[in-house]
């Protein structure tokens, strides 16, 4: 994993297409302005597509729930 420190206002690059701003800081909160184009799928990680949440309790051992 890399970690990078970011103040307001500055941006992080991945790739060429996908640009991250540090857009407010707020009591231990921050807000994040992410630029990519329309096809690359950005999720929270709560709403990760079913794969990625199968993955997630796998690694943390916990039992998948299916409905």
């Amino acid at each position: 994993m890399l970690v990078l420190s970011r103040k307001l206002g500055e941006k992080i690059y991945i790739g060429e297409n996908v640009c991250i701003t540090v857009v407010d800081i707020d009591r231990g909160k921050i807000r994040l302005g992410i630029e990519a184009p329309r096809d690359v799928p950005i999720y929270r990680q709560e709403l990760l597509p079913l794969k990625g949440n199968e993955v997630n309790a796998t690694a943390n051992q916990t039992p998948a729930v299916t409905r």
